[in-house]
């Protein structure tokens, strides 16, 4: 339920305003100024009803300074003066609306439901800075294994509770793909879906992330951040790679766990939030709590509805229409027309281990749309590594045989393409069109290579330094 502070020292009109919201929201109602900011520095409140006909002639001043503190908090004026001047007024001074009395119970509602879902958008577009990676429907996505099938029904059966959900796999499964599967077919679709990964934010920064901060808080904090969990709130929040977590920050998202409450950074407001949490790690817990790198007690909170994603490796009946699933997004994406794979490179994908799982498969497959010049996709340019009882043979036109690991093939692999191409290279005095010509792939296909491997001349026009570029 939102929680909402109702300033009127009318007792007719805030009647009107309680008797609207009382069954909806938590209400809290003050007829004085001075409780009135008490009230405001002291709680959070998700929407403010401010009558400035009450304010004692200090109206705007008081709407300035709550919108000042909180820009995210919504404020709905009221007011029995129905004057442009003064609603065109307030509107410039951070209101979300104004309402002349006498108010209905209807418009009330419905400038609340309004100013709720503003503030939740806003929020959402303030994190949201790339599209979401996310299938809507669970029919959509990729399931031919029985394993997968079954991992599909049993996350179908979870979004429909507000439990918590831990899900692990290996890395580039489908973790953070699923997650949003799972949120926008739960009761709380049309609230927030927010991401964020714990391994790629800085351990000192991911509190203020996750929780936000008060302006002031430590150096460099000049202004008031919503954190992500205020954010989320009354939708879902995925923790990605949670076990990178700090003991710290554990212990704050234990509490937030059990009392859906936290601070800021720098701040002792209570702030209530109401998230639904999916967690997600490629890390064995248990182990992490056994060496004391995972709070026990975090683990057994998360773990309510524990999912475990298969590799690629096993659900190798999903292999060929996951890779014509992603060839038709990376086309749509990069507008090319490509129409399918040669029976070489389906080949190829069906046999290959995918170590990277679906991540390494989309970006594959991205790259070959990059490089590839005819209507289909063609071995060489999956430039995967194909196995022959043990030898690991290069698609790459020209490229010699290696032997070893798997790490030190690929890594022998990225050599041995490098030394050929600057081999062709030198022999083509650097004109890149005919060395493409003699390693036999497109020029499109040798430029990509190029840049990949940070292969660089004076001679191109791109790589010459200003002395050379005075010289010639």
């Amino acid at each position: 339920m939102n929680t909402i502070l109702i300033y009127d020292s009318s007792p007719d009109t805030a009647a009107a305003t309680v008797a609207a919201l009382e069954e909806r929201c938590v209400l809290t109602c003050t007829l004085d100024t001075a409780e009135f900011q008490e009230e405001i520095n002291e709680r959070q409140y998700d929407l403010v009803f401010l009558d400035i006909d009450s304010a004692e002639g200090q109206s705007m001043g008081l709407l300035e300074k709550v919108h000042g503190k909180n820009p995210f908090l919504p404020i709905i004026i009221t007011s029995k003066s129905e004057r442009v001047e003064l609603i065109v007024k307030a509107i410039n001074a951070g209101a979300s609306d104004f309402l002349v009395h006498p108010l209905s119970k209807e418009r009330i509602n419905l400038s609340v439901d309004r100013a709720i879902e503003i503030r939740d958008q806003r929020n959402e577009i303030a994190y949201h800075r790339r599209k979401q990676d996310i299938v809507y429907d669970f029919n959509d996505v990729i399931a031919e294994s029985p394993q997968m099938k079954e991992i599909l029904k049993s996350l179908e059966r979870f979004a429909k509770t507000d439990s918590t959900i831990l899900i692990t796999g290996d890395t580039g499964t489908g973790k953070s793909f699923l997650s949003g599967t799972v949120h926008f077919n739960s009761p709380r679709r049309k609230k927030p879906f927010v991401k964020i990964n714990c391994a790629n934010i800085p351990v000192d920064l991911l509190e203020s992330e996750l929780f936000g901060h008060e302006k002031g808080s430590f150096t460099g904090a000049d202004k008031l951040r919503i954190g992500r969990f205020e954010q989320a709130s009354g939708g879902t929040i995925f923790l990605d790679e949670i076990g990178e977590m700090s003991m710290g920050l554990q212990t704050k998202l234990l509490r937030v766990l059990e009392e859906k409450s936290f601070e800021r950074v720098g701040g002792n407001k209570t702030i209530h939030a109401d998230v639904r949490i999916i967690a997600a790690t490629n890390r064995d817990l248990l182990r992490q709590v056994e060496k004391g790198l995972f709070r026990e007690d975090l683990y057994y909170r998360i773990n309510v509805l524990p999912v475990r994603l298969p590799s690629l490796k096993e659900r190798r009946q999903c292999l060929e229409p996951l890779a014509r699933t992603l060839l038709q997004k990376s086309c749509q994406s990069l507008r090319r027309h490509i129409q399918g794979f040669t029976d070489e490179a389906m080949a190829q994908i069906v046999a290959y281990e995918w170590p990277g799982n679906i991540r390494q498969m989309a970006n594959t497959i991205e790259r070959a749309v990059i490089i590839e010049d005819a209507e289909l996709i063609h071995a060489e340019n999956l430039a995967l590594p194909v196995a022959r009882g043990g030898i690991v043979f290069p698609s790459s036109p020209g490229a010699t045989v290696v032997t070893g690991s798997a790490a030190g093939v690929t890594n022998s692999l990225a050599n041995q393409e490098r030394d050929l191409i600057l081999k062709a290279l030198e022999e083509c005095l650097w004109v890149q069109k005919n060395a493409a010509g003699k390693l036999g792939i497109s020029p499109r296909a040798l430029n990509y290579k190029i840049n990949k491997l940070g292969i660089t001349h004076p001679h191109w026009r791109r790589n010459a330094t200003p002395d050379y570029q005075e010289q010639h």
